[in-house]
């Protein structure tokens, strides 16, 4: 891929968030990228959980750079469509750190990245102006490597780590949305919330639009985009489902011999094309 058509698809992806609600299918392998693709998704966002079991490693920022890169290197490769690369923490605590993974992250093939604020290792939160300065590491990184456009969804784990008092979150989250907004983030994730009235009170006064992250059980993706929210995701269910359908068609061999498990498959064929290019 070269730099001019990186730039036009972080172009695309951008303009995407200015429309109706943009839903991104999380994908954390090259085929499971090229189904989503397939499905009709305009965009595709990967999960750090997933590109962790897919190499046998536990979530929670337990990859190194380099594996995460080749890994979005290679759902890159595999789409047409914008890819926006979980970066987890960035893969060490320092703004330089960042900088390097985002250098990486964008010759690798993305045209977005999400940056947490949690502390690699712990239920605690980078203070405002430490993680800031890391978003503003993250942007001037991306300038430099020639993708000013780069979409950065900086992630806060307030909501979903109970950080402080339930009764302050909102107001610590507003915070963070005018801290990182000013340090160079496009719009901010806020996995864990999903109540409707406070994400209604959360995108009408945040300066940059809101993403969310759904799953069974969580307001669907009209409710959510009637209250403001311009972004949603799904984290690592798709892969949840994938991976336990594989345990239960496995189940059903071993213990019945038979397949029903496996008869709404994608036929051989059809998966095979899609990596024909």
């Amino acid at each position: 891929m070269t730099l001019e058509s990186l730039r036009d698809k972080a172009k695309a992806f951008r303009a995407a968030h200015e429309r109706a609600v943009l839903v991104l299918p999380n994908a954390w392998d090259a085929g499971s990228a090229a189904v989503i693709e397939r499905a009709g998704a305009p965009a595709i966002a990967t999960t750090s959980g997933g590109v962790s079991w897919a190499l046998g490693r536990g979530d929670g920022q337990r990859l190194s750079r380099a594996e995460m890169v080749s890994a979005v290197r290679r759902i890159a490769a595999a789409v047409t469509v914008p890819v926006s690369a979980d970066i987890e923490g960035g893969y060490g605590p320092a703004p330089a750190d960042v900088a390097e993974t985002v250098s990486a992250i964008v010759e690798a093939g993305a045209a977005g990245v999400n940056l947490e604020d949690s502390i690699a290792g712990t239920l605690n939160l980078f203070d405002v102006p430490a993680h800031a300065e890391r978003l503003r590491a993250a942007r001037e990184a991306a300038t430099a490597a020639g993708l000013p456009e780069l979409v950065i969804n900086a992630r806060t784990d307030v909501y979903l780590f109970g950080v402080g008092a339930p009764e302050g979150r909102l107001d610590d989250v507003l915070a963070r949305a005018t801290a990182y907004a000013e340090a160079g983030a496009d719009c901010l994730f806020v996995p864990g919330l999903v109540d409707l009235e406070v994400l209604r009170r959360l995108t009408a006064a945040a300066p940059i639009p809101i993403a969310a992250m759904a799953g069974p059980g969580a307001p669907s993706v009209s409710e959510l985009a009637g209250v403001g929210v311009r972004r949603v995701t799904v984290g690592t269910v798709i892969a949840q489902a994938a991976y336990t359908l594989a345990e239960r068609a496995a189940a059903e061999m071993l213990t019945k011999g038979t397949y029903a498990e496996l008869e709404q498959s994608l036929d051989f064929g059809t998966l095979n094309a899609l990596f024909g290019r």
